[in-house]
């Protein structure tokens, strides 16, 4: 399946850009699904039909669908409370009732993981495009981050390892005087893995990659390359740039001819970096299919080459294996690594990941790093107590 993730700056149209684009993908002539977390239905706006929880025929080819949060959160977090009710009832604490809940911050990005995962595996139907409408570029990178940092989180809080124990709950129980994890809640940790590891798994799909929609202009610069950078440290492939509202050549208001130029300028830092389609402005908000068909978009075409970030191997040469991690953008007072463990945290501006290590660098230590060319070069050394001696 294709899988497109259009995010950009707030207010640039990235959801009039993602239903026109599942709009050109379903005239084009795949079976298109759009989705969106928004809960004041920008999409259903844009469309100019009422979207939902529930899959809706928008026209031929193309269905949308809104998740609530609300129902996703409240399941959630009732199947956590009867899952962990030894422990509340030991601390004396009240149950909630599923009608007094209500989403909390972030409700609206949990249901569209869920969504997301559903999607790929195919609950909502076959489809060959799935176009979403992500929030806006910060909270997106946040979004798309976090299904491998909660699987983390998960394996160091409940260690799939320790439900070998299971035998002995009962014993060690009594000897401590307090209730012991019961087996529903690890098999509950185990579902949430999954679905986790369902959703990482669209992410890192061949056919995802993420389009940004941008409107020319001197933050917009910015922005893009803040992105970029976040989207290439998360491994997530930028396939490029909707520059949407350019407004057209001619006219005498100077003005005009400033904000042009801006905009110019911004186009053609971007087309030596990104391949950029330009939309323009229409001088007014789209609304219905042919406002959005007259847009013009570009269908999701084939996705870009998979990011890679190769080891090599300069033993011979260097004593040294190198890990090349491309992070475009980045600066070098603004990059720092750490190593824990198998694991190296990477930081890139604003952004952080934990990378589990390759093997074989699990027995090396970091003797270096340097950036050059858009590329962070991480320098390893065998640690002789750990690499296998030749004879």
């Amino acid at each position: 399946m294709r899988t497109l993730l259009i995010t950009g700056p707030g207010g640039a149209g990235r959801t009039t850009l993602a239903a026109a684009t599942a709009l050109a993908a379903a005239r084009a002539g795949t079976r298109t699904l759009v989705l969106s977390a928004d809960p004041q239905d920008t999409l259903g706006a844009a469309l100019g039909t009422p979207t939902g929880p529930r899959p809706r025929a928008v026209t031929d080819g193309l269905t949308a669908l809104r998740p609530a949060p609300d129902d996703s959160f409240r399941d959630d977090l009732l199947a956590l409370q009867d899952h962990a009710g030894a422990a509340l009832d030991l601390l004396g604490a009240d149950r909630l009732d599923g009608e007094e809940l209500t989403p909390l911050p972030g409700a609206e990005e949990l249901a569209l993981l869920r969504a997301l995962r559903d999607a790929a595996q195919g609950a909502h139907g076959p489809y060959d495009t799935l176009v979403v409408d992500l929030p806006a570029a910060p909270r997106a990178l946040a979004l798309l981050a976090l299904p491998e940092q909660l699987r983390r989180y998960l394996r160091r809080l409940l260690p799939p390892q320790r439900q070998a124990a299971r035998a002995l709950r009962p014993v060690l129980g009594r000897l401590a005087g307090v209730p012991v994890p019961a087996a529903s809640l690890y098999e509950n940790a185990a579902r949430w893995d999954d679905r986790l590891a369902a959703a990482r798994s669209l992410l890192d799909a061949p056919g995802t990659s993420v389009r940004l929609v941008v409107e020319p202009g001197p933050a917009a610069v910015d922005a893009v390359a803040r992105t970029a950078l976040g989207l290439a440290l998360h491994g997530l492939r930028l396939d490029g740039l909707v520059a949407n509202r350019v407004l057209p050549d001619g006219g005498d208001s100077p003005w005009l001819a400033a904000l042009r130029a801006q905009q110019h300028k911004a186009l053609a830092e971007w087309d030596a970096a990104h391949p950029t389609h330009r939309l323009p402005h229409l001088g007014q908000d789209p609304r219905g299919l042919d406002d959005l068909a007259a847009l013009g978009p570009a269908a999701p075409g084939p996705a870009p080459a998979p990011l890679d970030w190769p080891v090599t191997d300069a033993l011979a040469e260097e004593s040294l294996l190198i890990w090349t991690v491309p992070l475009p953008g980045a600066v070098r007072d603004d990059l720092d690594l750490v190593r824990r463990g198998d694991e190296l945290v990477l930081t890139a501006g604003p952004f952080r990941r934990i990378v589990s290590l390759p093997s074989a660098l699990r027995r090396c230590t970091v003797s270096g790093a340097g950036l050059r060319d858009g590329c962070l070069r991480v320098r390893f050394t065998p640690d002789p107590d750990l690499w296998p001696r030749s004879r």
